[in-house]
């Protein structure tokens, strides 16, 4: 079979399967199989495929079935103007947390230098993103999970940022190195009862550890709010994303810990989606 023939055949599976984004799935599936991009492999239709390598797109096509999510089985994702190396020991980058990367960049336009804290690193999408429309701008970030860091390590690597980050295996709540101009997070922010609701795609496979945020959903916003203090500069910027309905309880706890509330943004969808907030 060519390439076009067995692309059908795999968007047919994954379509009895439920799979949404079939047609995209199939095509980026055979990509990873060339170890080429997807334009090639569209542009190339008449190429025929190896034993192997059809056994190989027929495997990959049957972890998708499955609705693990492409990022893992890729071990890629893009994220910003980036490609960042990710597994399932990190949450899978989405473009409507870009939004925090934008609001960085917007605020700190006339900034020349700049010691950013990301809590809650994971693959470290969001910091090095920043870091690397921002020169001289230098970064630390922590996270809980042992293994999280290593993909991290792996991404700072990638991007050649050695020199501009630091990583701690640390909670929020036992951190206390530095004071930043700027501290950002995407932390867990869906209530625990509400995990079994979400897609397969999420439920089954991403990290429970960065995606519970307790009974309430603000458990960790909670911890990252009140600790921040510690380490964050008078005037520091906090930035945090949230559920799009906890813009008032988020913003009532910011107030109660002393932070201005500066603006709401809201994502892809015209929701809330990211608060921005200044240590008074």
């Amino acid at each position: 079979m060519n390439i076009f023939q067995t692309i059908e055949k795999g968007k047919n599976i994954l379509k009895k399967k439920g799979i949404k984004s079939y047609n995209l799935d199939s095509e980026i599936l055979m990509s990873q199989v060339f170890q080429k991009n997807r334009t090639d492999i569209i542009l190339n239709p008449n190429v025929e495929l190896s034993d192997i390598e059809i056994i190989n797109f027929e495997n990959l096509i049957k972890q998708r079935s499955k609705k693990r999510p492409i990022a893992y089985i890729t071990g890629k994702k893009e994220f910003w103007k980036y490609e960042f190396t990710v597994t399932e020991d990190v949450l899978v980058p989405r473009p409507d947390t870009e939004i925090i990367v934008e609001q960085v960049l917007k605020l700190t336009k006339n900034k020349s230098s700049l010691k950013i804290l990301d809590i809650g690193i994971g693959s470290g999408c969001i910091l090095l993103s920043i870091l690397k429309e921002k020169k001289c701008f230098y970064g630390t970030g922590i996270d809980i999970c042992k293994k999280t860091l290593g993909i991290c390590k792996i991404n700072i690597k990638k991007l050649n940022l050695i020199n501009r980050v630091k990583l701690f295996k640390s909670d929020v709540d036992n951190f206390n190195y530095g004071k930043y101009d700027l501290i950002i997070s995407n932390p867990p922010y869906i209530k625990t009862f509400d995990l079994k609701y979400l897609e397969k795609d999420i439920c089954d496979y991403e990290p429970k550890s960065a995606l519970d945020g307790g009974i309430d959903g603000l458990l960790e916003i909670k911890k990252i709010i009140c600790n921040s203090y510690k380490f964050i500069k008078k005037n520091g910027v906090l930035i945090l994303e949230i559920a799009f309905d906890q813009t008032n309880k988020v913003k009532k706890i910011l107030r109660e810990n002393g932070y201005y509330i500066k603006d709401v943004v809201k994502d892809l969808a015209n929701k809330n989606r990211c608060i921005i907030s200044i240590k008074k």
